[in-house]
């Protein structure tokens, strides 16, 4: 059970880097070539840039719990 907790961290730690890196920086940044460039003429953040951001928001609170997780797991054995 460990072990799938650590492949787990691992992958969604690879994802979240991933995702970071793809937001909308200062200065634009790598969402841009998936459409995260166009925005709306009210000056409000893409569609693009809402789902990146509730993806990263989203796996940030899954690899929380998977640390938790694993720490209770091995503190019990």
């Amino acid at each position: 059970m460990a072990t799938l907790f650590e492949v787990l961290l691992m992958i969604i730690s690879l994802l979240l880097m991933l995702l970071v890196l793809l937001h909308k920086g200062k200065g634009g940044g790598l969402s841009d070539m998936f459409g995260g460039g166009i925005s709306s003429s009210f000056g409000g953040s893409s569609a693009a840039e809402r789902n990146l951001d509730r993806i990263t928001v989203g796996l940030g609170l899954v690899w929380a719990a998977l640390i938790i997780g694993l720490n209770l797991l091995l503190k019990s054995t």
